[in-house]
């Protein structure tokens, strides 16, 4: 399993609504999407940061995922271009059908 991290830095121009509307549109696109098995949208205001963090079946997935086109698109959805970094998963612990 393959890890994506992507994320927007702000620099003073930090947006909550637009990040949170970024999120509400977007989950329906990733509900059910082959090769994904998790995605989390996030945020953190002190840092002026959104990071999404993705959980794909394979690196060849998330690479072919992540093209120019795609990282244009969410450059003008969020207003500030990506950084995409890929990390190897050793192991998941999933607590939530507790």
């Amino acid at each position: 399993m393959i890890g994506a991290t992507v994320t927007f830095s702000y620099t003073g121009d930090f947006d909550r609504s637009r990040i949170t509307k970024v999120a509400e549109d977007g989950r329906a696109m990733f509900e059910g999407m082959p090769g994904v098995r998790f995605k989390f949208f996030t945020f953190d205001e002190k840092h002026q940061q959104a990071v999404n963090f993705y959980v794909w079946d394979s690196k060849e997935q998330a690479e072919q995922f992540f093209s120019d086109e795609l990282r244009e698109r969410v450059t003008g959805l969020y207003g500030v271009a990506p950084v995409v970094e890929f990390v190897e998963i050793a192991e998941i612990v999933d607590n939530s059908a507790r």
